[in-house]
């Protein structure tokens, strides 16, 4: 059995979500790459993943396995690329996550000056409001907002976000500009399911966090539309601060309570730790962190 071989016919299963999947993206018949992870499995003595009808994941052997056939496939490469050329350069498939708006409004535009350097590199970009097992769904970097609580990811912090509380100048000439968060549980409030809790918003007064009750008409899960209704003058909001920071700069929306603004969330990029980084994912970093750095969308 060629191992090299298997284990990437393994990492491919996974990556692909399934046997069928894996066998078009390899050019292999579905037989041909089940009987390599049979064949793989018996081997180990191991089963690395569990089958359904309907779905399929990884077992504990198998996901602790596939974190060392990434490690051992991305060496064999960086390997054949410095040996096959004088200077390295990046090839191959990358897959990154980030949360949706952001991707849109400032990754979509560094990703597309990476690719105009790097012509060998594939990028696979998902934009999911959701926090991602990276080894379990094949992701090779991904850009979080907030506190990381899995210690076992590399972070590169890139920058700060900080959560703002924005009104239109048409509410606030009818309702008035408040000066403490206080007030806000007498005005009307968009709430957002995904940022924070629907009927409290965080604040910092004298040192102290305080969470503020509000209520409102108008509840969405969705910040392009709260942001939206907020524009219109529904309501005030609360939000991360690149979500409006383009209507701000417009004058669509005015910042409010910039005093009492709640301790800034830190940006990070991250990635599997205990990994040999390969070149093109090298590359995507110190691209990112350059771009990300630069950006007036973070602090």
């Amino acid at each position: 059995m060629d191992k090299l071989a298997a284990m990437r016919v393994f990492v491919e299963i996974v990556d692909q979500g399934s046997l069928t999947a894996a066998a078009e993206a390899l050019g292999r018949s579905q037989p041909s790459v089940v009987r390599t992870l049979a064949a793989l499995e018996d081997h180990l003595g191991a089963r690395l993943l569990r089958r359904t009808t309907r779905r399929m994941s990884l077992t504990p052997e198998g996901r602790d396995y596939l974190e060392r056939c990434r490690r051992i496939l991305a060496d064999v490469d960086d390997a054949e690329l410095a040996v096959g050329q004088n200077e390295a350069e990046p090839r191959g498939d990358l897959r990154i996550t980030t949360p949706v708006q952001f991707g849109q409004l400032h990754m979509v535009s560094a990703i597309s000056d990476f690719l105009s350097r790097y012509e060998h590199v594939r990028v696979d970009l998902l934009l999911l409001d959701r926090v991602v097992d990276l080894v379990d769904e094949g992701i090779d970097l991904a850009l979080r907002i907030g506190p990381l609580a899995d210690s076992s990811m590399t972070a590169i912090r890139v920058g700060e976000v900080r959560r703002v509380v924005c009104a239109s100048p048409a509410l606030l000439e009818r309702v008035g500009v408040p000066d403490h968060p206080r007030a806000l549980s007498q005005l009307p409030c968009i709430r957002l399911r995904n940022l924070s809790s629907t009927s409290t918003w965080p604040f910092r007064d004298s040192g102290h966090d305080v969470a503020i009750r509000v209520s409102g008409r108008l509840s969405c899960n969705h910040i392009a539309a709260g942001v939206a209704a907020c524009t219109e003058g529904v309501g005030f909001g609360q939000f991360l601060s690149y979500q409006v920071q383009q209507f701000i700069s417009e004058k669509k929306l005015c910042r409010v309570l910039e005093d009492f603004e709640p301790e800034p969330l830190p940006v990070h990029l991250v990635y599997p730790g205990g990994r040999l980084v390969s070149t093109r994912l090298r590359a995507l970093i110190n691209a990112l962190k350059d771009s990300l750095r630069n950006s007036e969308a973070l602090w």
